[in-house]
């Protein structure tokens, strides 16, 4: 490919991806915008015009000079329109932009009113020239340019003169609204508008560079046509100057719509979104990469005549090529994301956590850990604050703060508070003056309403918090609030439970040695004292002797019937010694045959067992002893860091879980099991051994200080 080809090509493949890039753009846009307003629907007909300005380029350029030639005339007005009215529009899109229609006692406003319509006048000034005054030369092939004959002040044409001055003026216009806009009404729209400005302020240098550049290119063919019999012969004869002038041009234009793309999607600044999104930012990168890769290739077949075979099947090619990557960059993507919130989703241990024999003071769940994960590997934040409000207040616990061992001092949250009035508002940005160095609170809801406040500083590259990362981070405190309060709550009903169960205990040993000891030896004394005082008088039988008899009768049954085995005897015989009893007494006859495979190191550590948690899993045991009766096989204890107690029987089948000789059945004592801090689990399958197996963990059974 020889140097005019390699240029053609360049030049082709530049406005290939021109258009492909700005017809992007304009839909990206006009699908994704919050609102349809007038400023929107400029933005999209300058991108979509845009568009279809290159792609009359990529047409021309792909015919040739010859096919141009032809139509030269109707190219040659045509270039003018979007010359003159482009810095306007321009203008007005950067007004809009900054605010200037949102407030009219804005500084921007009465700042732009004047030269607002001044360069109003102007346009219309510069369109008038061109259609009525006709101040440029109607050129055909074979006509000569007649310079002479344009409207001109002395030797000089109005349009070299005016032109130049109405670039400089809506552009420095435009410099003006970008370096001093109007207050934001739109959430983070300030911050968003500053970190989009340098990409605006360079697009519009640009802008500005181009139209410098077809001005002077202009007013150069106007004097090198007085040269030249006719348009042809000054084409042909000064290609390769028109050529590279036309190649410089669309790589300025390139570089334009690249900086205004690049705040578009970065900041999403003309679709009205409250946050940017992290997918655009992916999208656009690779909308780019794959624009240019098309671009080069359709170039590359349209310059050297490719067969149009090859032209498709390479076309084909490279889109199941970028389909691939995207695939796999999807997956990778989501791979990442999944790296990322692992600390965050994996076990906080909670049961754990609730089964500790401190008080709730005293025990908090660990949520640093996945807090921090959090704001490093997800948001990347320099700092952060999740504060508990409302009803978890009580619960939540103190305020987590990255990094650890820091803290923001926040002031009173009234005012944000009464700010959060719907459970789809995404935050509020914040003065970091204020708050410590946070930009952005996030609140975080409940069925109750607001439960905490997330604050995040700026993030440690600098960059802007994209719409999915919020989200994430919302999920994510109110997920670590409920858990904190969740695991408080069992915790202090858990400890609860425990004391009662205790005080239960203790008043049933003071009940039953009550009515032992003292109630029915008064009620035998006075029913004896009663007796003989009532026989020494008559011999007739009194009703009032027979009733106290009969609740004397009553109080020993109670006593009787109650277990035999009490928590008493359970610590003074022993876990095992307890069962074996119970075995030869109040279920003997039961069983055909029961194995006993206790180890005695496994018996000696249950006697170091605690009273309560002992007396849990002897009635535990005796209960599936019970349901087990005339099919019992072996009983097996372990001592794997804690007590494991196997009762199986021989495979007559599976038992009723929920029933039992107490009415309370197996549920009840797993119940009791998990309070204690143990385990009851059933393995029932039809035709196999049923095995019951209790689990006490050593930190929780033992006894304090063994």
């Amino acid at each position: 490919m020889n140097t005019p080809a390699l240029l053609n090509w360049f030049a082709l493949a530049i406005s290939i991806f021109n258009m492909i890039l700005s017809l992007w753009l304009g839909l990206t846009v006009l699908l994704n915008a919050e609102r349809r307003t007038w400023g929107v629907g400029l933005v999209i007909s300058g991108l979509l015009a845009s568009a279809a300005f290159f792609f009359s380029h990529s047409v021309i350029l792909g015919q040739g000079i010859p096919s141009f030639i032809q139509d030269i005339r109707f190219w040659w007005h045509v270039v003018w329109v979007p010359i003159v009215v482009a810095p306007y529009l321009w203008y007005l899109l950067m007004l809009w932009y900054c605010g200037y229609w949102d407030d009219r006692k804005s500084r921007l406003h009465r700042r732009q009113s004047n030269w607002l319509w001044i360069s109003a006048a102007y346009t219309l000034f510069l369109t008038g020239l061109l259609i009525i005054a006709n101040p440029l030369p109607s050129l055909a092939q074979e006509a000569t340019i007649q310079v002479e004959r344009l409207p001109a002040f002395g030797n000089i044409p109005i349009i070299l003169v005016a032109y130049p001055v109405y670039i400089v003026l809506c552009i420095g216009l435009a410099l003006d609204c970008l370096a001093r806009p109007a207050p934001s009404g739109r959430v983070m729209g300030d911050l968003a508008r500053s970190r989009a400005r340098p990409w605006l302020i360079a697009a519009s240098l640009v802008l500005f560079l181009v139209t410098l550049i077809v001005s002077g290119a202009l007013v150069w063919i106007l004097q090198a046509a007085l040269q030249h019999p006719s348009i042809a012969n000054l084409i042909y004869s000064q290609s390769y100057t028109l050529g590279a002038l036309d190649l410089i041009l669309i790589f300025l234009l390139m570089a334009a719509v690249l900086l205004t793309g690049q705040a578009i999607i970065s900041y999403e600044i003309f679709t009205g979104k409250v946050l940017p999104r992290r997918g655009f930012q992916h999208q656009w990168r690779d909308t780019i990469l794959l624009t240019a890769a098309l671009s080069g290739l359709a170039a590359w077949g349209i310059t050297t005549r490719l067969p149009t075979i090859y032209f498709i099947l390479g076309i084909l090619i490279l889109a199941a090529l970028s389909y691939a990557l995207f695939t796999w960059q999807t997956f990778a993507e989501r791979e990442r994301s999944i790296q990322r919130l692992r600390p965050f989703v994996s076990s906080q241990h909670l049961f754990d956590f609730i089964l500790k024999s401190a008080p709730p003071s005293q025990a908090e769940v660990d949520l640093s850990t996945p807090f921090s994960a959090l704001c490093r590997d997800v948001l990347n934040s320099r700092r952060a604050a999740l504060v508990p409000l409302g009803t978890l207040a009580a619960l939540g616990g103190a305020p987590l703060y990255y990094p650890a061992g820091t803290a923001l001092r926040l002031p009173d949250l009234g005012d944000l508070l009464s700010q959060f009035t719907s459970v789809h508002m995404m935050g509020l940005s914040i003065d970091p003056a204020r708050y410590d160095g946070a930009i952005w609170v996030a609140p975080l809801w409940s069925e109750r309403g607001l439960n905490g406040l997330l604050f995040l500083g700026e993030k440690s590259d600098e960059g802007f918090y994209s719409l999915e990362e919020i989200e994430i981070a919302r999920a994510s405190g109110e997920r670590l609030l409920d858990i904190q309060a969740i695991a408080a709550m069992a915790q202090r009903l858990l400890l609860l439970q425990r004391q009662r169960l205790a005080e239960s205990r203790i008043l049933d040993q003071q009940t039953r040695r009550i009515l032992h000891d003292d109630v029915l030896p008064r009620l035998h004394a006075a029913l004896l004292e009663l007796s003989r005082d009532r026989q020494a008088s008559t011999d007739e039988s009194d009703p009032v002797i027979s009733t106290i008899s009969s609740v004397h009768h009553q109080i020993s049954d109670l006593l009787h019937a109650m277990p035999r085995i009490t928590a008493p005897e359970v610590s003074r015989l022993g876990l095992f010694g307890a069962l074996r009893e119970t075995m030869d007494g109040e279920l003997a006859g039961n069983f055909e045959s029961v194995n006993w495979n206790v180890p005695d190191e496994v018996e000696q550590y249950a006697r170091e067992i605690q009273p309560l948690a002992a007396e849990v899993v002897f009635f535990a045991a005796r209960e599936a002893l019970r349901n087990a009766a005339r099919h019992a096989n072996p009983i097996d204890a372990l001592w794997p860091k804690g007590l494991e107690l196997i009762i199986e029987d021989n495979g007559a089948g599976p038992i009723n879980v929920n029933s039992g000789s107490t009415g309370q059945g197996l549920i009840l004592h797993s119940t009791m099991m998990a309070v204690m801090g143990g385990s009851l689990a059933l393995e029932s399958s039809s035709g196999l051994p049923t095995r019951v197996v209790l689990r006490l963990p050593e930190e929780v059974g033992l006894k304090k200080g063994e």
